[in-house]
């Protein structure tokens, strides 16, 4: 791969922020897109940025749906190498608000696929897509190969969407195009609107916690580490498949099913202080079970997970700690 930028979207995003540290740490100059939206914190996002003061980061704070301003910053670097991480993400918001999705999700996500295609030695874009778009399927673990044309939520139904669209620029125009299906990511620097943020925060605070279905609930915890890792060698790994196959498609997971509770007591041990659980039934458009087969990643990639929920929750929550000091 060459050595020209990395054109980084959703860059002051919590899994956008560690890749670009990464990525820097590696000598790469990075172009970050990032138009901090409201959605969570803007302080925070703000805050990430600030942990990418680097000679090699250039910051550029656009939505990515701005086809002309994207088409400005995108001549001034003629990037060969593309990660769209940016998304208006979740899965209860995209109930509440669903025009916000449609135009970062697709309208964004369709910018990104024709500035790549119109540019000369184009390597390779990986974009985020999410294991929620294997809605209510009960068939663990999930593996890529799995049906996902029955989504449970908006916001399932437009990464499902990248990724038809996605394989459409493939076929159509030989894009070279990676997809990467996350499964929920945390750590430090994460999002407010994440099980483990909200858990902590609730028992911080001494207030009850909405446990959704009871509790009854499992999820293949990814530490942001381990994510990085995976998105860092599909940047570098030239994608491969013949006309008519569908573009690399991975899992990045743990390869683990942890259930809620489990990581409520972690949290509970680490702050040694007790939560107060609200138990809720469960939420429209959410899932009991996510589970990854990451075999295909680990073969293309070298994917590997080093990080445990046993290390992971607990250094979470120490960021979380010094964060709000």
């Amino acid at each position: 791969m060459s050595k020209s930028p990395v054109f980084l979207t959703g860059c002051a995003g919590f899994i956008g922020m560690h890749t670009a540290k990464r990525l820097l740490a590696q000598g790469e100059t990075v172009v970050g897109v990032d138009n901090i939206n409201p959605y969570y914190s803007v302080e925070l996002k703000r805050n990430r940025l600030k942990e990418l003061e680097h000679e090699n980061f250039h910051f550029y704070e656009i939505d990515i749906s701005d086809r002309q301003t994207m088409e400005k910053v995108w001549a001034t670097y003629e990037p060969k190498r593309v990660i769209n991480l940016a998304a208006q993400a979740g899965v209860r918001y995209s109930i509440e608000n669903p025009f916000a999705y449609i135009a970062s999700n697709i309208t964004g996500f369709l910018v990104i696929l024709e500035l790549c295609r119109h540019q000369k030695d184009f390597e390779n874009l990986v974009y985020a897509s999410t294991s929620s778009i294997y809605g209510s399927n009960t068939q663990m673990p999930f593996t890529e190969d799995q049906m996902t044309a029955l989504p449970i939520s908006l916001y399932a139904a437009t990464k499902s969407g990248n990724e038809l669209m996605a394989q459409s620029y493939n076929y159509l125009y030989g894009l070279p195009v990676t997809g990467l299906r996350f499964f929920t990511v945390y750590g430090p620097w994460g999002r407010p609107d994440m099980a483990a943020f909200k858990f902590t925060k609730a028992i911080l605070a001494g207030e009850p916690l909405d446990l959704y279905n009871s509790g009854k609930m499992k999820r293949d915890f990814t530490y942001v580490d381990d994510i990085v890792s995976g998105i860092v060698a599909a940047v570098n790994t030239k994608p491969t498949n013949k006309k008519g196959e569908r573009h690399p498609i991975y899992n990045l997971g743990n390869n683990r099913c942890e259930d809620l509770p489990k990581i409520i007591s972690l949290i509970e041990e680490t702050l040694g202080k007790k939560a107060l659980i609200n138990p809720m039934p469960m939420q429209l458009g959410d899932v009991q079970e996510t589970y990854a087969n990451i075999d295909k990643a680990k073969a293309d990639l070298g994917y590997s997970p080093q990080t445990t929920i046993d290390q992971g929750i607990p250094n979470f929550v120490r960021w979380y700690i010094d964060y709000h000091k």
